[in-house]
């Protein structure tokens, strides 16, 4: 192999708008666009590797210097990503604050820095096997299963989206109906039980789905207690799991975990902090994941040690890249803690690497999220495809997908063309242009 060849010649950063429904969340509802950023890797060998992350103005900011810096380095060389990045701290300290839209926790300089080097490591390593004829699961170690099992990611939504003239009725006790002044979906609204088990049955039909995770946090836990109670009848016997991302307190946590000890899977993140789950964590026998308290390897041992949680989902936007991922693994499985994998708005080059790292780690105690079926835009030629809820694990050479540079630059067109205001994704701000008294609720 003519090393040459690995070198980097070029870095093409995307910025992108891809169409959203109107989930609900505790932090409000997603925007009708939310901005993505494809990154680009092309070697002098002509091999042309594909990364994905968040798309907001702070990721860019960070993702051009390091676009800059690569040229001239090897694909082989993703180690250097993270000193190239921590090199380019720009105005890093003002995005200090909470994260409104990708439900992290708070969002620090360096966990910005982790999702931007994450797209570039996975641009390379694809590149990487594309080069030499491997899928990138082998140059991770090679897999230990043929197919990743997936979850159904259910959401209370709206109808459609809220137009710009917003709407007239209060939402101060939650979202009611959805607002009629928006273009609606074929999935239609789910506000009560049974619009949610409406919509996990369309996710079995569809896509085969074994389990199902509800995000909570939207209505009074008690109307997300039935709901879940309704997932559990409709659906005996299946994994059932409830996040709220951080809405509850340690009491509201643990009535609800009392209520629901029969019938889930697991709980996810109901309070913030880490102090708060360990104490829901040291009265209740329901197991507690997060992907709120341990997103970086900095907040493993308070964690850890406290027991505060029994499950960790990962995910290599938030740790780094797929071989960061693969270390968090390992720490787990040293520390007996189970395994999953978190999800956010995403399209199929995430996916393609979600799947991709999935296979290589044997611990993979619960299905993987994904946003994906939600999304109806995509910048890859073929979307994959959920056959009983699995993903098959590509052995084609790289991620095994390719760009679609049609849909592409469609894409980038709608980035270009909005005014700013969707570019930076804030679930507040969107539900707030529905009602602009509406606050984040705490039950």
């Amino acid at each position: 192999m003519d090393a040459l060849k690995l070198l980097v010649d070029e870095v093409r950063l995307t910025p992108i708008l891809i169409s959203d429904p109107p989930l609900l969340n505790v932090q409000g509802v997603h925007q009708p666009f939310t901005p993505r950023l494809v990154v680009e890797v092309i070697t002098k060998g002509g091999v042309s590797g594909l990364g994905e992350t968040y798309g907001d103005s702070v990721y860019l900011d960070l993702a051009r210097p390091l676009a800059e810096a690569l040229p001239g380095r090897s694909v082989t060389d993703v180690n250097a990503l993270f000193g190239l990045a921590a090199a380019a701290d720009l105005a890093l300290p003002a995005a200090e604050g909470v994260d409104a839209g990708g439900l992290r926790g708070v969002r620090t300089a360096d966990k910005l820095r982790l999702s931007v080097v994450s797209a570039f490591e996975t641009a390379c390593l694809d590149a990487l096997g594309k080069t030499l004829g491997l899928p990138v699961h082998a140059l991770l170690g090679g897999k230990v299963r043929d197919s990743v099992e997936y979850s159904a990611y259910l959401f209370y939504r709206w109808a459609a989206h809220p137009g710009a003239t917003g709407r007239s009725d209060s939402l101060a006790d939650g979202p009611a109906d959805s607002p009629a002044d928006g273009p609606a979906d074929e999935w239609g609204a789910a506000l009560d039980p049974a619009g949610i088990v409406a919509q996990a049955r369309r996710f079995d039909r569809l896509y085969g789905f074994r389990s199902f995770k509800l995000k909570g946090g939207v209505f009074e836990p008690e109307r997300e207690i039935a709901a879940i109670r309704a997932l559990a009848e409709e659906f005996p016997g299946r994994p059932l799991r409830l996040d709220p991302n951080g809405a509850w307190s340690v009491e509201t946590s643990l009535a609800v975990a009392r209520e629901l000890k029969d019938v889930l899977e697991y709980l996810e993140d109901p309070a913030s902090g880490t102090s708060a789950m360990a104490e829901i964590a040291a009265r209740t026998d329901v197991p507690l994941a997060t992907n709120m308290c341990v997103t970086t390897f900095e907040e493993v041992p308070e964690a850890f040690a406290k027991g505060a949680v029994r499950i960790v989902l990962c995910d290599h936007h938030y740790w780094g890249g797929l071989r960061r991922t693969r270390e968090l693994a390992a720490l787990c499985r040293t520390y007996g803690v189970g395994l999953s994998m978190h999800s956010n708005t995403h399209l199929g080059i995430s996916l393609a690497a979600m799947t991709q790292v999935a296979a290589t780690l044997p611990e993979l105690d619960h299905a993987c999220d994904t946003h994906y079926p939600w999304q109806t835009e995509d910048v890859v030629t073929t979307r994959p495809v959920f056959r009983g809820g699995r993903l098959a694990v590509s052995d084609a050479p790289g991620l095994g997908v390719e760009l679609d540079r049609t849909a592409l630059a469609a894409l980038h067109r709608r980035w270009l063309d909005d005014d700013g205001t969707l570019r930076e994704r804030d679930d507040t701000a969107a539900m707030r242009a529905a009602d602009p008294n509406w606050t984040p609720h705490t039950w």
